[in-house]
């Protein structure tokens, strides 16, 4: 089992809560999501079994999420619905928001997801 910590006490004590294969899908999303952006804002909403990443403090500047369930991590994009998704990797019917069901850390780790992140980013950044 590779490392299921993050060095964050909140993001490990959060995670603590999930089985290691759900936490080691989280950890390896986290480290996409810091690779795309390594100074973005990381929140930790226990109540809404989620962590949020964005560009600043204020709710509207969230571009990503990290939702862990029982046996894979839902990836949440703000902005998702707008984005090139050549992989066919987003899923949902809200009017912005999409994600990405992530079953591994390779999964987690895939090129396109990094992609996804990073367009998520931009348009987070761009306001559209």
């Amino acid at each position: 089992m590779a490392n299921t910590k993050t060095g964050d006490p909140a993001v490990d004590t959060f995670l603590k809560g999930y089985p290691p294969p759900v936490r080691e899908i989280a950890v390896k999303a986290r480290e996409v999501i810091f690779s795309v952006m390594p100074d973005a804002t990381e929140k930790v909403y226990p109540g809404w079994k989620v962590i949020q990443y964005g560009v600043g403090a204020d709710m509207k500047l969230v571009f990503a999420a990290i939702s862990p369930q029982r046996e894979r991590v839902n990836l949440g994009l703000a902005k998702g619905a707008g984005l090139p998704d050549p992989e066919g990797l987003l899923e949902g019917t809200g009017v912005g928001i999409r994600h990405v069901k992530l079953t591994s850390p390779e999964a987690a780790a895939a090129p396109a997801v990094r992609t996804l992140v990073q367009g998520a980013l931009t348009a987070t950044r761009n306001g559209s």
